[in-house]
């Protein structure tokens, strides 16, 4: 299905420490992504299509100890 066909139904909300939304903003222009929101898709694709674990999903690369 295109990304312009797509039905979006369902509203996310997240909170980012601002590390991690630098990181967000940082790839989103970088890959020249029309907003943050394309570019979270885009890395929770990636995310997926690799396979990695939960424990991998942190955007710095801090694990949630390390944030602290």
């Amino acid at each position: 299905m295109a990304e312009s066909t797509r039905k979006r139904g369902e509203r996310l909300q997240i909170m980012l420490d601002p590390e991690e939304l630098d990181a967000v903003d940082d790839f989103c222009f970088k890959k020249r992504m029309p907003s943050r929101a394309a570019a979270v898709r885009e890395l929770f694709k990636r995310t997926a299509a690799v396979g990695a674990k939960s424990s991998a999903y942190g955007v710095t690369g801090k694990t949630p100890v390390e944030r602290k």
